[in-house]
């Protein structure tokens, strides 16, 4: 396992000991204390413990290996789109989803001088949502495991030259002076986290709810065949609210797609369009079914 900055061990210690006494309340999130994804647990499982991890795969593997009960991990951005590599991930996993939550993203310019700074560490999706911040004061973006964790790393190098865009907490945490706040582009900045455990929602506890379900499939090598597999969808008036596709291997002759509808299995209409489109696809795998945390219009 990757290490975390010399400031953040401590309190990442202290966690990791509280969800080892207790690892089905224990929620895995990416990141050092303070990251967006400690916000997004504790906003959306407020009684778990947090377990801070270092990289996605390894909060995967908390939950897999018995270390915690749910992970939360973020999945998409208003501003700058999917976070990277989750579609492979989260099928690989072997988890479900059985939640979702919407988180207002702020972040702040911070550091241990006063400036000028020649560079400032963040999360690429960080550093993606504040590219224009970045542009127009000549400050260079270098890429770090995740926000709270470039906070700590600034403190660690001690170079007041170096910046962070982190979240506003993490200055407290780590000591850093917050040289400006809401430095990310667009004030409607909003980043959707799901949350996984080992074990689906059943379905049927979702009746009559404003449920989601998400999956992943792979349609058949022939002509219109993701035009066939959608029709389902449209003939059953069942409402698709996303569908993103990625590439399988290094071929590139074989395109996944990543799909949100609304609704659950155990609904008529839905069982039909996931029938139909099941019909089409060489492989269709359900990643759960889960309560809306935001409706869809």
């Amino acid at each position: 396992m990757q290490s975390f900055p010399a400031p953040a061990t401590e309190m990442v210690e202290t966690m990791q000991a509280a969800a080892a006494e207790a690892p089905t309340n224990a929620v895995a999130f990416q990141g050092c204390p303070g990251a967006n994804s400690h916000r997004a647990a504790m906003e959306a499982l407020p009684e778990a413990l947090p377990l801070p991890c270092f990289s996605f795969e390894d909060a995967l593997d908390a939950v897999k290996d018995g270390r915690a009960g749910s992970a939360i991990i973020p999945i998409e951005n208003s501003q700058h789109g999917r976070v990277a590599d989750i579609h492979f991930l989260l099928p690989e996993s072997g988890l479900s989803i059985v939640g979702e939550h919407f988180m207002p993203i702020r972040h702040a310019l911070m550091a241990l001088g006063d400036g000028p700074f020649t560079a400032a560490y963040s999360h690429p999706q960080a550093l993606g949502q504040s590219r224009f911040f970045l542009r127009e004061r000549g400050i260079v973006p270098l890429s770090h495991a995740d926000t709270a964790g470039a906070a700590a790393f600034v403190a660690e190098k001690g170079d007041p030259g170096l910046a962070s865009i982190s979240p506003p907490i993490a200055a407290e945490l780590y000591g850093l002076k917050i040289i400006e706040n809401d430095v990310q582009d667009a004030s409607d900045n909003m980043t959707r986290f799901v949350i996984l455990a080992p074990e689906p929602n059943d379905p049927a506890s979702l009746a009559g709810e404003d449920a989601i379900t998400t999956f992943v499939f792979e349609v058949k090598n022939i002509p219109a065949a993701l035009y066939k597999a959608m029709g389902g969808f449209a003939t059953n008036g069942v409402n698709m609210t996303k569908l993103e596709s990625y590439q399988i291997g290094t071929s590139f002759t074989a395109t996944a797609f990543y799909a949100d509808i609304i609704g659950a299995p155990g609904d008529p209409a839905v069982d039909r369009a996931l029938e139909e489109l099941a019909f089409h696809s060489k492989e269709l795998r359900i990643l759960g079914s889960y309560r809306q945390a935001r409706a869809r219009n």
